[in-house]
């Protein structure tokens, strides 16, 4: 809370209070860390061409959505213009170091295990998550960046209506990005002006999504 931040801050908790984040300085790692519980999005696009997503080899016969024997590991590069691009392991490797590659495979796929776990009780699939990682200024030490399992890095499912061999309904961006594709938009800068009709049930998508993980209103 903000007793704990520093005296000239504190004189002013009054206002900062529930609007304020205690942050630390990190170096970040430039790669995105996606685990995948579930064939989806970009890993179902690859699947169908080559039966492997970012190198690793699937069984025959998956379906859209269908889920994987196991959580898979699936990086991508973190570009600051453009395109990320998918990445396989050895890459990851290449970019940041093997053990600290290894370090982040494991921890990311432990952390999304964790939270698919908890989300399963409230009745939601997280379908895939992106983590981010940096080395602490501080310590030396890797630890967790950036925002974690929001609807801007996640795919959430409703499991009531889950049903393999189709895309599925969603709590997330993937509203945005139907609307972005039927537009014809390449993906390059500027993006489409989105109508306030997809900014306004976006938003209810998430406001839901937050109350069902949470039990609680955001606002």
């Amino acid at each position: 809370g903000v007793d704990n931040l520093s005296k000239e801050f504190v004189e002013h908790k009054d206002i900062l209070q529930d609007r304020t984040m205690v942050v630390k300085k990190a170096k970040v790692l430039p790669i995105e860390c996606i685990v995948r519980g579930y064939l989806s999005g970009s890993g179902w696009k690859e699947y169908q061409k080559t039966q492997s997503v970012c190198g690793i080899k699937l069984p025959s016969g998956l379906k859209e959505s269908e889920k994987l024997p196991q959580p898979i590991f699936t990086p991508s590069t973190k570009a600051d213009v453009g395109h990320d691009e998918n990445i396989n392991f050895e890459k990851a490797a290449e970019i940041i170091g093997k053990d600290k590659a290894e370090f982040i495979k494991q921890k990311s796929i432990e952390l999304y295990k964790k939270a698919a776990s908890y989300a399963e009780t409230k009745g939601i699939i997280i379908a895939d998550t992106k983590f981010e990682f940096g080395i602490d200024e501080q310590t030396g030490k890797i630890i967790l960046i950036d925002e974690i399992l929001t609807p801007d890095s996640s795919r959430f499912w409703p499991k009531d209506k889950y049903e393999v061999g189709k895309s599925q309904p969603s709590f997330d961006k993937q509203y945005v990005r139907d609307y972005t594709e039927s537009t014809g938009w390449n993906k390059t800068y500027p993006g489409p002006k989105l109508p306030e009709e997809v900014i306004k049930n976006t938003t209810e998508k998430y406001l839901e999504i937050y109350k069902l993980l949470t039990g609680k209103n955001l606002v």
